[in-house]
């Protein structure tokens, strides 16, 4: 039995959390005047502000246990996360079920406002992997072919409901993240590396297939694609590969190359935005650093993930515990992804997704789950025992 009295916070993970905090505060302040007018009244700095301290009660929270006692509700969790997808997907209850941007994702309250249950999803499905990889090697220790493929099996039997339910919203951001969470925590489970490679190669093998249909019978496959549930996927492909030909569907994104590129080397000034970017203060509101602050304002914020990332790795590696290792895993593949993809949309390196920049962009339920996030990892690390000769595993 394991000692995890001591506490040990790792107070440089804090200090950037509260860094990136002040950087979505502020730049939230500088943005509101220049939203339209449907957000008048709107102070999204001041909500901003309140949802960073509700999560700042959700990081003590979360501390105050020990996170392998997350271990006992990860089903009843899990199954309230799944039910709650499944009812957006029925639209019930009606009067609560909120529509917006033509995808159904959140449930309206009349005090609360709206909560998205998608995005606690990301790391209910960290937790549900993480004990269903721990539950397997404890009943299986020995490694075969056969209990590898049981193990991935189980991993998919609980990634797929969830995706599946987000994706039919349609959420396409929010199903490539669970899609990543999914893959960096398989990377960890101790897989044979020639079993994952061959399903890695099966992949690429049917998306070059069809990419290649595509190119041979673009007329119909794009029919069929824009009259199914997919339409919305293909459109901002095509709007990401030509914007300028498909301008309703790359109209964002001339838009965001064009505030990125005013920004030049040192940006605009504090408040100064010429172009209106839909969506600023959501998913695209690294268009208002860089037009505001410039690359080296933009440079920093992106150095500031790449060190909350670098402390994510430290713990996951410095854990003695598979769980504790495995959980915070499962977060730098939700956070990394996450990242390159809003930023990577904001430069056309990728297609747009509509997904929120972690801790910088405006909304509660993801700001309030990317705290639970980190209140998990620093779980973690300050449970984690510090042996002085050896790590024990």
């Amino acid at each position: 039995m394991k000692n995890r009295s001591t506490v040990n916070i790792d107070y440089t993970l804090l200090f950037i959390i509260i860094l990136l905090g002040i950087v979505s505060i502020f730049t939230l302040h500088t943005i509101t005047p220049t939203l339209p007018a449907k957000y008048d009244g709107s102070n999204f700095m001041l909500k901003q502000a309140m949802w960073y301290v509700a999560g700042g009660f959700v990081i003590l929270v979360t501390m105050l246990v020990d996170y392998d006692r997350f271990r006992q509700i990860t089903w009843i969790v899990y199954g309230f996360g799944v039910l709650s997808l499944l009812l957006l997907f029925f639209g019930f209850p009606p009067g609560i079920v909120h529509e917006a941007n033509g995808a159904v994702s959140w449930f309206k309250f009349p005090v609360i406002g709206t909560i998205q249950p998608g995005e606690f999803m990301k790391v209910i499905l960290v937790l549900i992997i993480a004990h269903v990889m721990v539950s397997h090697h404890d009943k299986y220790p020995d490694q075969t072919m056969k209990n590898d493929f049981w193990l991935l099996g189980k991993i998919l039997a609980v990634s797929l409901p969830p995706m599946g339910l987000v994706a039919v919203q349609p959420d396409l951001g929010g199903f490539l993240v669970l899609a990543a969470i999914t893959g960096s925590m398989i990377l960890v489970s101790g897989i044979r590396w020639r079993i994952l490679f061959t399903i890695f190669f099966l992949c690429v093998l049917v998306g070059g297939s069809l990419f290649a249909a595509w190119f041979f019978f673009s007329g119909p496959i794009s029919l069929f694609l824009e009259e199914s549930l997919f339409g919305h996927v293909s459109s901002r492909f095509y709007g990401w590969l030509n914007p300028e030909k498909n301008y309703d569907a790359g109209y964002q994104l001339i838009l965001a190359m064009l505030a990125i590129g005013s920004g030049q080397l040192t940006g605009k000034g504090i408040g100064d935005m010429e172009v209106y970017v839909p969506e600023r203060h959501t998913d695209m509101i690294f268009t208002a650093i860089s037009e505001q602050f410039g690359f080296i304002g933009a440079s920093l914020v992106v150095t500031l993930f790449f060190l909350l990332l670098y402390r994510l790795i430290h713990i996951s590696l410095l854990s003695n515990d598979k769980y504790g290792s495995y959980l915070v895993t499962g977060l730098v593949g939700m956070f990394a992804y996450q990242i390159f993809q809003n930023i990577g949309m904001s430069i056309q390196l990728l297609p747009i997704t509509g997904l929120p920049l972690p801790f910088l962009s405006y909304g509660g339920s993801s700001t309030i789950t990317y705290l639970l996030a980190i209140g998990i990892a620093l779980n973690v690390h300050s449970r984690t025992k510090k042996y002085m000769f050896s790590e024990a595993r």
